[in-house]
């Protein structure tokens, strides 16, 4: 074997790890294999490879240990047995747990805020999506100090004994409380700069592409904008918001691509990401891109509602896109089969247009952004709800729209 071949065996290896959830009565079995799924993917997106999954029945999780102390100790058997050092939960932990856990299992324990995190810092590109990320890992880590100390747990009391500990635990919490204010400064100042470019587009319609991570958002914004936007199939392939100056026959406007929305989103994120989010609260529209082709593409949509409704955009115009319809598929009951019941995972497209989505008042579209199919009825529909908007800004341009209907 070369050399260039050993590196490149190295380079392809993926750090393998065990995945653990909890089925309760606010989240069923079916709901818990879902989140494992997506975490699964999270994994894969940081460079892993999730190599079982570990399911606990619990009315609630285990202040002490998250799952039951037998659970644990089977966890513990099996990544012995492979030789697995990671354990990642789909929960956030409180620093107890983690402490306790690591005394039990003996390796790398993560959580999914944990992972969502080092993602972030492993896709932050520009100084300021690194700010954000660095601000997130900071304000997660604060209440998790006391576990990166637990040597001095030995240490026995009396005369001269009560300090130390303490002392080095209370001095690193103050080195981080400090860094957390120099970066919410920096923040800041970099929210100032970027409120006086917003500012500086003028009255300019503003477009801004929201969604749940991996839809397909920075495709479409390649596909309309003519530009360069990193595009892969991965969770939080981009991060940087990025916006484009487009011009859909006669009228221009901003088109704004943001940074993705996900199920139990860390709120530490949402905390730092909030200037991003501004890009949201002050578009005047909103495509809220949805991967139809996903199982579960309708608890996405209520998951994004929801963020959208947390930093009050939620009542915006919006125009609902799904995309990937080449990637839509669907199972076909058997005609000799009387038993099996028409579900949701039986329906065609035309069966989708049937549902809810017929009451969105023509407020939906369904493309490729991939393959640009039916991109032209999605220009049509852009451009029609941003002229509504441009001719509140700018009435005198009136005859523009006359001119170019007469010439269509």
């Amino acid at each position: 074997m070369t050399i260039c071949s050993m590196i490149d065996k190295k380079k392809v290896t993926s750090e393998e790890a065990v995945l653990i959830g909890i089925v309760t009565q606010n989240q069923n079995e079916e709901k818990a294999q879902e989140y494992l799924d997506e975490l699964e993917f999270l994994t894969l997106t940081a460079g892993g490879k999730a190599v079982k999954r570990f399911v606990q029945k619990l009315e609630n999780p285990n202040p002490k240990t998250f799952i039951g102390t037998g659970k644990l100790d089977e966890v513990k058997e099996f990544m012995e047995l492979k030789g697995i050092e990671t354990a990642i939960f789909d929960d956030e932990l409180s620093a107890a747990q983690l402490r306790n856990i690591e005394k039990v299992l003996e390796c790398k324990v993560l959580d999914r805020t944990n992972l969502i995190l080092d993602i972030f810092a492993k896709r932050a590109q520009t100084s300021y999506a690194r700010t954000q990320v660095e601000l997130a890992q900071c304000q997660y880590l604060l209440p998790r100090l006391t576990r990166l100390w637990t040597h001095l747990e030995r240490q026995k009391g009396g005369i001269g004994m009560r300090g130390p500990g303490e002392t080095e635990i209370e001095t690193d919490r103050r080195i981080i409380r400090d860094k957390i204010t120099l970066l919410k400064k920096k923040l800041k100042a970099i929210d100032k700069q970027m409120a006086v470019q917003r500012k500086n587009r003028g009255k300019m319609v503003r477009v801004a592409l929201v969604g749940y991570t991996n839809v397909g958002k920075s495709t479409l914004m390649n596909a309309v904008g003519k530009s360069n936007v990193f595009a892969e199939n991965k969770l939080f392939a981009t991060l940087d918001t990025t916006v484009r100056k487009v011009v859909i026959k006669n009228i221009p406007f901003l088109l704004t691509d943001t940074v993705g929305f996900i199920r139990k989103l860390p709120t530490q994120l949402i905390e730092s990401f909030k200037s991003t989010l501004d890009e949201v609260r002050e578009a005047d529209l909103l495509l809220h891109v949805v991967d139809i082709s996903h199982p579960n593409f309708e608890d996405h949509i209520a998951s994004v509602n929801k963020i959208l409704d947390e930093i009050k955009s939620a009542d915006k115009p919006i125009i609902m896109v799904f995309n990937k319809i080449d990637a839509f598929t669907h199972e076909t009951i058997a005609k000799d089969d009387l038993v099996t019941a028409k579900t949701k995972a039986h329906y065609t497209l035309e069966d989708w247009k049937k549902t809810w989505m017929n009451k969105m008042e023509n407020n939906c579209l369904f493309i490729s952004a991939l393959h640009k199919d039916n991109f032209e009825e999605f220009r049509k529909k852009v451009f029609e709800e941003v002229k509504k908007i441009h001719i509140t800004r700018f009435p005198y341009n009136d005859f523009l729209y006359e001119e170019y209907e007469e010439e269509n």
